[in-house]
């Protein structure tokens, strides 16, 4: 029986892969901040586990990390798929820009600290689904968290491209067998609304009679838990090959970023 470590794991794709691994016999850890969608994935079997945190928080992010590494000591497969979309500027009880907090840095901590669990799997994988192969959107290293000039889209593309980065780091100097698998969806019929304007809702919903459906969206997801790549690092965007050399997925970045990061939870860890 494979242990699966799924962030966001009660909503949208999360939960769709949730059900998919439940159906091949996995036990699966959902972690999510919905009590109510907690219970309702816990009922779909006895082989689901919920922890409840909100990934904005470093603090309760490294509280789930410490109950999945006490509670279970090999993790098979991490799949991330924890983002939520925000029009405006939020920031975090550790002060923080919520999208950068929720959908970049809470990957990088559940990657990074669950390493141990993972190299104890025969083949560990972890798939971070994000928008590469995207090359809009850049990282604003005097900026992260934007306190100068917020916009939704921006904030979402900076927190995709440093997950590119993320990967590549995680490959680079983790020294996991773990193989990191980076993971570009498409527009896909899934995701919570509830935090956007009624006129945006209106258009996202319109728009996705053409959006893919979720089952077909997440079939790669399941597919590399099952049979993980060969090679540390693979980028896949909507089923077509990102090159490691593109400009998204640039070494030097990547180890940046990384130390830009570990300073940032330090800084964090001691106040």
């Amino acid at each position: 029986m494979r242990v699966i470590v799924i962030s966001g794991g009660t909503d949208g794709m999360g939960r769709a892969t949730l059900e998919a691994r439940i159906r091949r016999g996995d036990e699966v850890v959902a972690i999510g901040s919905n009590p109510a969608k907690g219970r309702a994935v816990r009922a779909l079997s006895g082989r689901v586990h919920f922890l409840r945190a909100d990934l904005r928080s470093v603090a309760q992010t490294r509280r789930v990390i410490d109950t999945i590494r006490g509670r279970w000591p090999r993790v098979d497969a991490l799949a991330l798929f924890a983002n939520r979309q925000s029009p405006r500027r939020v920031v975090t009880d550790e002060g923080l820009e919520q999208t950068f907090a929720l959908y970049y840095l809470s990957r990088y901590l559940l990657s990074h600290g669950l390493r141990d669990q993972l190299d104890a799997a025969e083949r560990p994988v972890i798939v971070n689904v994000a928008g590469v192969g995207t090359t809009r959107g850049s990282i604003h290293w005097d900026d992260l968290q934007l306190t100068r000039k917020y916009g939704m889209v921006d904030a979402q593309l900076q927190a995709g491209r440093a997950n590119d980065l993320l990967g590549v780091d995680f490959a680079q100097r983790s020294g996991s067998r773990a193989r990191y698998v980076l993971y570009h969806p498409g527009f896909t019929r899934s995701g919570d609304l509830s935090t956007m304007p009624p006129v945006v809702r209106g258009v996202i919903r319109a728009a996705s009679v053409v959006a893919r459906p979720v089952e077909k969206s997440i079939r790669p997801v399941v597919e590399w838990i099952d049979d993980p790549p060969a090679d540390a690092l693979t980028a896949s965007d909507r089923g077509r090959p990102v090159p490691l050399s593109a400009t998204t997925l640039d070494p030097a970045a990547a180890r940046r970023l990384g130390t830009v990061t570990d300073a940032l939870l330090t800084r964090l860890h001691a106040g």
